[in-house]
């Protein structure tokens, strides 16, 4: 089963959605949030990232953020303004980012059925990130940004959702990043059977919002206290998505050296391995990955994994590090390795171009993304997600609504 409870949300009046709402907390860096938010009091950046407001250089998780993105979420309360629902409600939240649209169920989710892994990871989580996140948490004493997450479609739920969107939207606009938000509440009757037929669905997904999920369950510690008495924290702030509208964008590589070695030497390096041929800055297939190196693009074909590989290895990103990254750049492992970075599909590999070309990179590498159909495969095996291997666009929007804990 998958629990799903109404929310009481605390959430912007309608004429202020717009301004209010914020990317997701770590997807911009403290420059990034800062330049989103120049000029606009009411962004919810103000109170996600709310080091922006301190003197640059400024530790991001130093005590005085937390105590002011307090302090920026009590005035945005008063000044949006914020309002708390009279009554818990379920919510459709449908995301258009060109000719993709997806459209999902937001609500509270069972913190227990994250901890009994009926609601499953695919990835480690950080410790450092965790801390930062609970401890947001409990300094606001509310979950303020959606986990994104994803579950095989039902046509049961999928009509019931249809028949809310014929409503009208308390929530419809366009981002600065050209992503339509359109958020609708559900009525009462639609609600109660949206939880009975969720009550069908044996496991969902986290797609995005690992964090997120982890520092719910670790607050929840805190606040039930050793008796584990019941309250709001027993659930999380998520929307789910069926499995057949999510969209997942390659998440690509970038090394900012070649570990000493001329890029010919490399490229013979690479020859002697794998064919390698001029190509497409985008792998058109399985099995190939795209690398600018030299100015140009090339294609470097993997090939068929081997049949007895287990479904995590089969992947394009665990095979590049394993043929490539390791054994020819000396890359370790990739959540600490200083010598690489990643770029998330959304910018492109116009972006690969800009870093190699500057000299920021010596060489970049685009894949081909993962299929949701494997995240959930290795995910249902107890198997883990190779590090910075999805990225999930179009992504939710943090302060539409908020959890009270």
């Amino acid at each position: 089963m998958a629990a799903l409870a109404p929310l009481r949300a605390l959430r912007p009046a309608s004429p202020a959605a717009a301004q209010v709402a914020a990317v997701p907390y770590d997807v911009v860096d403290t420059n990034e949030a800062r330049a989103l938010a120049a000029g606009n009091p009411l962004s919810f950046l103000h109170v996600s990232r709310a080091e922006i407001d301190l003197p640059a250089g400024s530790d991001p998780h130093g005590d005085g953020v937390y105590s002011l993105a307090r302090t920026n979420f009590e005035r945005l309360k008063h000044e949006a303004p914020l309002l708390v629902e009279d009554e818990p409600r379920l919510y459709v939240y449908r995301l258009r980012m060109g000719d993709h649209a997806q459209v999902g169920l937001a609500g509270c989710y069972s913190v227990d059925e994250y901890d009994r892994g009926i609601i499953r990871k695919h990835e480690h989580t950080r410790r450092d990130k965790e801390d930062d996140r609970t401890r947001h948490l409990l300094e606001l004493r509310a979950q303020t940004g959606p986990v994104f997450l994803t579950y095989r479609t039902r046509p049961a739920i999928d009509a019931l959702i249809e028949r809310v969107m014929s409503s009208a939207p308390l929530y419809d606009f366009v981002a600065v990043d050209g992503v339509q938000h359109t958020i609708w509440t559900i009525e009462p009757a639609d609600e109660h059977q949206l939880v009975i037929a969720f009550d069908a669905v044996p496991a969902l997904y986290i797609a995005d919002g690992h964090h997120r999920a982890a520092s719910a369950a670790r607050a929840r510690r805190e606040l039930a206290g050793a008796n584990r008495t019941a309250g709001e924290w027993d659930w999380f702030l998520a929307v789910a998505f069926p499995d057949v509208q999510v969209q997942i964008l390659p998440y690509n590589r970038v090394v900012h050296d070649l570990a000493g070695m001329p890029a010919g030497e490399f490229l013979r390096a690479l020859q002697a391995r794998f064919q390698v041929t001029k190509g497409p800055a985008s792998p058109v297939r399985r099995g190939e990955v795209a690398m600018f190196l030299g100015g140009q693009w090339q294609t470097i074909v993997l090939g068929d994994p081997p049949v007895s590989a287990k479904p995590a290895d089969r992947l394009d990103v665990t095979r590049l590090q394993d043929a490539v990254l390791t054994p020819l750049l000396r890359i370790g492992d990739v959540r600490t390795d200083k010598r690489i970075d990643f770029v998330g599909g959304s910018r492109g590999t116009a972006e690969l171009e800009t870093r190699v070309r500057s000299g920021a990179a010596a060489v970049a590498f685009s894949l081909h993304p993962v299929d949701v159909q494997d995240l959930m495969a290795i995910t249902d095996a107890g198997g883990i997600m190779p590090p910075k291997s999805t990225w999930f666009e179009p992504k939710l929007r943090d302060g539409l609504l908020s959890h009270l804990v």
